[in-house]
């Protein structure tokens, strides 16, 4: 795929499969076409309409949820007339110390800090070419982080996880999802479709054509 930097043959760009790798010559794709891989069938591009639009406000959506999903109470436990309730900001300062603080650092980047930086990296390349304008300084460097940052953004593993955890929890406590839980499954959607909205070939072949 486009990252910045392209290969020549004879003077025409090529890009290649992000699956298989196979090189094909860079094709002209009109919006709501898609091109596809002659080797593997993978999607090499699909632009879409409005698709930069789209990508925005989802990453917006993205970034408003994953504030209430960290501050906002997780879920509360009743047991033997107890209770008590944990915000994901509460249960990553509870290993802040001792030994146990690299797990809280850990957890604080992978599902906090590096979903937020890609969310905030993705708006700073788009927003400029929702509003059809130059793309900011640094776009292509902003937006290969967010490339970069990708396989590294679990939040939507953490909340896999909790929800296998609560189900073995259920059985000892009353178990009560708060708000932030009911955002991070809201947080996995919108990532979800944020990601099949946004064509990178389009965003880098937009980034390389307002740089020219």
């Amino acid at each position: 795929m486009l990252d910045g930097d392209k290969i020549l043959i004879d003077g025409r760009p090529l890009i290649a499969c992000p699956h298989c790798d196979t090189l094909h010559f860079e094709p002209d794709i009109p919006d709501d076409h898609t091109a596809t891989c002659i080797r593997c069938g993978r999607v090499l591009a699909s632009p879409r309409s409005n698709a930069y639009l789209r990508v925005m406000s989802l990453a917006l959506t993205a970034m408003i949820l994953m504030i209430g999903a960290v501050f906002f109470p997780f879920i509360s436990l009743d047991a033997a007339g107890l209770h008590n309730a944990t915000s994901v900001i509460d249960a990553i300062l509870a290993f802040s110390t001792g030994l146990m603080l690299p797990l809280s650092f850990a957890v604080a980047m992978l599902i906090v800090l590096i979903p937020v930086t890609r969310f905030a990296a993705i708006m700073y390349t788009v927003w400029p070419l929702v509003r059809n304008r130059r793309p900011f300084a640094g776009a292509s460097a902003a937006f290969r982080l967010a490339e970069h940052l990708r396989p590294w953004s679990m939040a939507e593993i953490f909340i896999v996880g909790v929800s296998v955890a609560l189900v073995k929890v259920a059985g000892l406590a009353t178990v009560s999802f708060g708000p932030a839980f009911w955002a991070f499954a809201g947080l996995v959607i919108v990532t979800v479709l944020q990601d099949n909205a946004m064509c990178r070939y389009t965003i880098w072949k937009s980034l390389e054509q307002n740089r020219a």
